[in-house]
């Protein structure tokens, strides 16, 4: 397995042999905004490509904005309309699966609403425990890739070097003291191409990755990136077969003050991640 890029915050995922080359990233540790600047070397480029997940990784609030109006042609230049990012009015699924939405619509909006939803699920830290891992992969991945996913995830998330670069014990866990948190925030989806059986859908989403608490040498930070799923249609719902990512695009950050440490982790406490499924 070759490794290499960004994991939220540090480390990355890249691209592993098998039928879809995939390639996740996480971004790398910032300078220490609680004490002396300081850079964490990066991965190597074999260890943590990844044909499949995460997406990086990281909780949130997943937002799938479109409508009937969504572009088809992602080459398209068509500005953005009201309906894009209005309500449609169809009832959301009500149905779960290892506590991720099931039960998407068999229709274009459906099939945004799982990508959203399924990059909320495999960019949280619920990712770095084997138990709810295994739950995950199995029910947003189709059947046949699901297993092979699985295997190449917990060689990335099950490497010691690779959790301590990220601040973490052997058993994925954060120090005393110190709160983790991984979590994607998606701002909108577009389809790119449909049918009734394959649907290929882009994601753009925020991510938050680190360690919040005093002390903390790897900080909570925000990245951005799109992630582009190959879904199909499987036994009544929406899976994913295959997934690539890129950077960006990122907006111009505005001049705010940057959260004490005591401050960045009273918020990820207090207020838990969020799923959306429309």
């Amino acid at each position: 397995m070759s490794n290499d890029d960004q994991y939220g915050g540090a480390g990355g995922y890249g691209e592993v042999g098998g039928t879809g080359q995939t390639r996740t990233r996480l971004p790398d540790p910032p300078a220490d905004p609680y004490g002396p600047t300081r850079r964490t070397p990066r991965t190597s480029r074999s260890l943590i490509t990844v044909v499949g997940v995460v997406v990086l990784l990281i909780a949130a609030i997943a937002f799938a904005n479109s409508g009937p109006d969504t572009p088809s042609d992602p080459a398209s230049d068509k500005p953005p309309t009201d309906s894009s990012t209005a309500a449609t009015g169809t009832n959301p699924v009500t149905g779960k699966s290892a506590g991720i939405p099931k039960g998407f619509a068999h229709d274009e909006q459906g099939a945004q609403s799982a990508a959203a939803n399924f990059a909320v699920a495999l960019g949280s830290d619920e990712m770095f425990n084997a138990a709810r891992r295994g739950a995950i992969v199995q029910a947003v991945y189709a059947p046949d890739v699901a297993a092979a996913r699985r295997g190449d995830l917990d060689r990335v998330y099950n490497d010691a070097q690779f959790l301590a670069r990220i601040g973490l014990d052997a058993a994925g866990k954060a120090p005393k003291g110190l709160i983790f948190i991984s979590r994607v925030n998606p701002v909108g989806t577009k389809v790119e191409k449909y049918s009734p059986e394959t649907a290929t859908v882009s994601v753009w989403y925020s991510a938050l990755f680190g360690l919040a608490g005093e002390g903390s040498k790897n900080p909570v930070t925000e990245s951005w990136y799109t992630n582009t799923f190959e879904l199909r249609w499987t036994d009544g719902d929406w899976r994913i077969s295959d997934f690539t990512q890129k950077d960006g695009p990122a907006p111009v950050g505005q001049d705010q003050r940057a959260a004490t440490a005591e401050e960045m982790a009273a918020a990820v406490s207090q207020f838990g991640g969020l799923t959306y499924a429309r």
